[in-house]
């Protein structure tokens, strides 16, 4: 089995940040294929500027691309705004990958869930979850999309634009920030997880956010270890395989930094969310009870 994971260099940007989200897009790919992990780059189809328009007020959407207004990150950089397209654009190639194959499919993004309807923020600038969910919605015949959010933060943009577009119904949306955070957590919401995965099996796909940065060392984070994140990524995948469910997933959040100040700690988080996609992947047909 080999997993479909959607790349191309115009992703990556050059910013000078705490978050190292613009540039880890190439550092994630070569990682995998180093450690010879069974994938297939795939170039993403880049999002238009009528999908952004979906989930953002238009205003703010040409704004940023025309870079006359800030985007996640603070500036105003027009290679910031030109890898934006193929941001969003891997999320929903992942998404439709998925569905169409019945599996499995990752992005190589992240960034996302703090975009609100008219703003971003938290080093996110468009909510590619959204612009997904909105594309499926409109574009895909695709009745309702779910979104598991395992950012260790709360995904307020995703809930900004639900509400504006009164979306509630359609996109279904678990946001783990809201609710879980400390070390004495960890227990609880493992216990929980495959409950809420199942409960998102109504859904026609499961975008999954498979954030780095509640590890227990991270600086913005801190409540699953090593091997709970394990636990945490192979019970998503293998309740969603269970269920028929299909799932594209991304890379949010991760700062941690070694002792030299790179991101391998981040890296070998993503890197085991790979594997533990690709023990319990195959392509499936979807089954409804």
């Amino acid at each position: 089995m080999t997993l479909p994971v959607f790349f191309c260099p115009e992703m990556v940007a050059r910013v000078d940040s705490f978050s190292p989200s613009a540039e880890k897009p190439a550092r994630v790919a070569a990682d995998w294929l180093a450690l010879g992990l069974p994938v297939r780059i795939t170039r993403p189809t880049p999002a238009t500027v009528a999908a952004f328009e979906r989930a953002h007020a238009s205003s703010y959407v040409r704004g940023v691309l025309d870079c006359r207004l800030p985007n996640g990150f603070g500036t105003r950089s027009a290679e910031v705004a030109a890898s934006l397209p193929w941001t969003s654009g891997a999320m929903l190639s992942a998404a439709r990958n998925a569905l169409s194959a019945g599996g499995f499919a990752a992005a190589l993004c992240s960034g996302f869930h703090h975009a609100g309807w008219d703003r971003g923020g938290g080093f996110c600038t468009f909510n590619g979850l959204m612009v997904t969910a909105c594309a499926l919605l409109a574009d895909d015949g695709v009745e309702n999309v779910a979104i598991l959010d395992c950012d260790m933060h709360y995904g307020d943009g995703t809930e900004d634009i639900i509400r504006r577009l009164g979306l509630a119904d359609r996109v279904h949306h678990v946001t783990i920030g809201a609710r879980y955070g400390d070390r004495a957590d960890a227990r609880a919401f493992l216990g929980e997880l495959p409950t809420l995965v199942r409960s998102l099996g109504g859904a026609r796909v499961l975008l999954y956010q498979a954030g780095a940065d509640p590890h227990v060392r991270d600086p913005l984070g801190g409540f699953l270890d090593d091997d709970e994140l394990r636990e945490r990524d192979e019970t998503v995948f293998r309740t969603a395989r269970s269920i028929g469910l299909p799932v594209a997933w991304n890379l949010a959040g991760g700062y941690q930094r070694d002792e030299r100040g790179g991101i391998d700690p981040v890296l070998a988080i993503h890197a085991a969310t790979a594997a533990a996609c690709l023990s319990f992947d195959g392509r499936h047909e979807r089954t409804r009870a």
